[in-house]
């Protein structure tokens, strides 16, 4: 295991480029013992992890960890609390950073599974209500999700944070022009849906049965107008007079949950009548 006592080392230096900005990059950074385990768990390999040495002297499941990816043949450092503190982009830093190569992003990943049910997040800027709408698609069965327009990078690493692992096994899709991609689903055979504020449908009402794209917009302007019309059918989610709207995650979460509680009775009759 190699020693880094300096915060001047280049390796110090790319994880505080890559906390601030991705770009030209294929790599992501992730911070904290958990989120490395999944990324590790799910497949992807970092290219190097930093240990705070007292965190590996205090932690047996650190220790752990640090045997098993030097196994697996990744560069495994041990740093001084300063250093591991320099790399790390939160407030209070976990002891354990790491670089790994990002996830592919692919159209034919997020389209794949059938019946498809794609989450499409229009213009959601928050890294961390990104990350949760990621974590919801992958906790309700959903198949993929296209992060659209002026969306925040779902591999930096608060959005990486907010979805808790689920980045690392939810295909997902970066889109910069969302009227685009709303045309490739469809190409694709995918049914339509926007969430609206004020739409009379209910996500209960409408079949969510086949295949399935879902837009969903930020908290403060929704989904633009443009972007909306594009839609088969436009959806909201009845609320208590007073109430203007829900974070785009729990949105998501309510829509998700009801095309899996229908698709789960569809298996059931199916199951009953083959």
């Amino acid at each position: 295991m190699d020693i880094i006592a300096s915060r001047s080392n280049p390796l110090v230096a790319r994880a505080r480029r890559l906390a601030r900005d991705r770009a030209g990059e294929q790599a992501m950074l992730l911070d904290g013992l958990h989120l490395v385990e999944m990324a590790v768990t799910s497949g992807v390999i970092p290219e190097v992890v930093a240990f705070a040495a007292a965190l590996l002297d205090r932690d047996p499941a650190a220790a752990s960890l640090a045997t098993r990816l030097e196994r697996l043949g990744c560069r495994v450092v041990q740093v001084p609390q300063a250093v591991a503190d320099a790399m790390s982009p939160v407030r209070t830093p976990s002891g354990v950073v790491a670089i790994a190569p990002a996830p592919p992003c692919a159209w034919a990943r997020v389209l794949a599974a059938q019946p498809a049910l794609v989450v499409v997040a229009v213009d959601v800027q928050d890294p961390g209500n990104l990350g949760a709408v990621v974590r919801v698609v992958d906790a309700a069965g959903g198949t993929g999700v296209v992060c659209a327009g002026r969306s925040a990078d779902p591999f930096g690493w608060k959005a990486l944070r907010g979805a808790m692992g689920s980045a690392f096994r939810v295909p997902l899709v970066r889109e910069p022009d969302a009227v685009a991609a709303v045309a490739r689903l469809r190409a694709a055979g995918l049914r339509v849906l926007a969430t609206e504020g004020g739409a009379t449908l209910a996500p209960y009402d409408v079949d969510l049965r086949t295949a399935l794209a879902v837009l969903v917009g930020n908290e403060g302007q929704g989904l633009e107008p443009e972007v909306a019309r594009l839609a088969d059918a436009r959806i909201g989610i009845p609320m208590r007079a007073g109430v203007e709207s829900l974070n785009v995650a729990t949105a998501t979460a309510v829509i998700a949950y009801e095309a899996r509680r229908q698709r789960g009775a569809r298996a059931a009759l199916d199951r009953e009548h083959p």
